[in-house]
């Protein structure tokens, strides 16, 4: 048995850099075709005379796409940060992004929570709750779909899908926590002191680690790096501490470290040993994010159920936060007299975030009447529409191209 896994595993990656390849060439992202492989294979592991709902349940009780989203999350995030330039003349960027992420994911939640509400009859805090997914972009299809695009609509996607992820998160336990039988105020007191300290915890844990790692003599160091960073995101979550800040920080300090390191602190630093920690743990990450992101989904179209599609109520609803979340993000754009609107109102996929809060959804809010159907419907529509505005955009350039030559 092991040895048919081994091969399933193998296959899966190969299939996995395929698809890569035909996403650079199309447009079409490959969590799309991940999650097709994974429906297909579980429509046809019968042939192989192992019965689906064994499988399924292996994969339930040791929550893998859990434990795979969470992993796949703080490496994604790390991705990005390690790719992100901090300069003064990005500030404008910088702030511009995070308000449009802030702005949409409100508008969002307040809206796909109204349609919730009415839809199946829940509390307006659970309606909230599951809201809060469906209104987060998602960076993991984000930043690998927009690197044909010019170097600062690629900037400003990455920024604004990395913000809208670490707010969404954000806003979700701080809604899990307003459910909870206490005070407002005091929710609204721990939240805002838990972001605090999470913040100045992971600045100076930041520092620490690049001054310790720097100064490792050994090969072996770049996973003991990752070992350390999904160790203090865990017990971050386990003390209710906003942990995806730590892994942001730590990457926007690594990647800037001339910006942060000024003054005395300049004669703790070897430029040439961050460097080689930078370059190296970038490939590793950026490695290890693929690897995790193609299971993740080709176990999540597994693990779905296509009848859900064929329910009209899952279709009505998934349609009406459609054409909510491209509404939204025009309306939010509108203001900023962003020069290229309509290409950035396609760019809404929803993925590994919405998945991966869906299943953290604590079992009290849990409302049977909502199926995963909408999930499913959500990401793959979001997805094509983000497909064809890119495509566009790739014909556009290419016409042109033409026109000048």
């Amino acid at each position: 048995m092991e040895y048919y896994i081994i091969i399933a595993a193998s296959i899966i990656i190969i299939l996995s850099y395929l698809f890569n390849i035909v996403s650079n060439k199309s447009n079409i992202p490959s969590v799309l075709l991940l999650i097709v492989l994974g429906i297909g294979a579980r429509e046809l592991i019968g042939l192989f005379g192992v019965e689906r709902s064994s499988v399924q349940v292996i994969f339930t009780q040791i929550s893998i796409l859990e434990v795979l989203g969470t992993l796949g999350l703080i490496l994604i995030v790390l991705e990005a940060a390690l790719e992100l330039k901090i300069a003064k003349e990005k500030l404008r960027k910088i702030s511009r992004s995070f308000l449009i992420a802030l702005l949409g994911l409100l508008i969002c939640i307040f809206g796909i929570g109204t349609i919730l509400y009415y839809s199946f009859q829940m509390e307006w805090v659970t309606a909230f709750i599951y809201a809060t997914p469906l209104s987060i972009l998602s960076s993991a299809i984000v930043i690998p779909s927009v690197t044909n695009l010019n170097e600062e609509d690629e900037e400003f996607h990455i920024y604004e899908s990395t913000f809208s992820d670490i707010l969404g998160i954000m806003g979700f336990y701080f809604l899990v926590e307003l459910a909870e039988p206490k005070s407002n105020v005091l929710v609204l007191g721990d939240f805002t002191f838990n972001l605090v300290i999470t913040i100045t915890t992971s600045v100076i844990l930041s520092y620490l680690l690049i001054y310790v790692f720097q100064n490792l003599e050994t090969k072996i160091k770049l996973f003991l790096m990752i070992a350390v960073l999904f160790l203090l995101f865990a017990v971050g979550k386990l003390m209710h501490l906003s942990s995806l800040l730590v892994i942001l920080v730590f990457g926007l300090v690594l990647n800037n470290y001339k910006l942060f390191f000024i003054g005395k602190l300049k004669k703790y630093l070897k430029p040439v040993a961050i460097e080689n920690i930078h370059e190296t743990f970038l490939m590793i990450t950026v490695e290890s994010a693929f690897v995790i992101r193609t299971f993740f989904f080709v176990i999540f179209g597994f693990s779905v159920s296509l009848s859900t599609l064929l329910d009209m109520k899952v279709a009505l609803v998934s349609a009406v936060i459609l054409i909510l979340i491209y509404a939204s993000r025009y309306l939010v754009f509108l203001p900023f007299k962003y020069r290229n609107i309509r290409q950035a109102v396609t760019i809404a996929p929803r993925g590994l975030i919405t998945l991966l809060l869906f299943y953290s959804i604590p079992e009290k809010f849990l409302t049977p009447e909502f199926k995963s159907g909408i999930l499913l419907f959500v990401i793959i529509i979001t997805s094509l529409v983000m497909t064809s505005g890119l495509i566009n955009n790739k014909s556009k350039k290419e016409e042109e191209a033409a026109e000048d030559e």
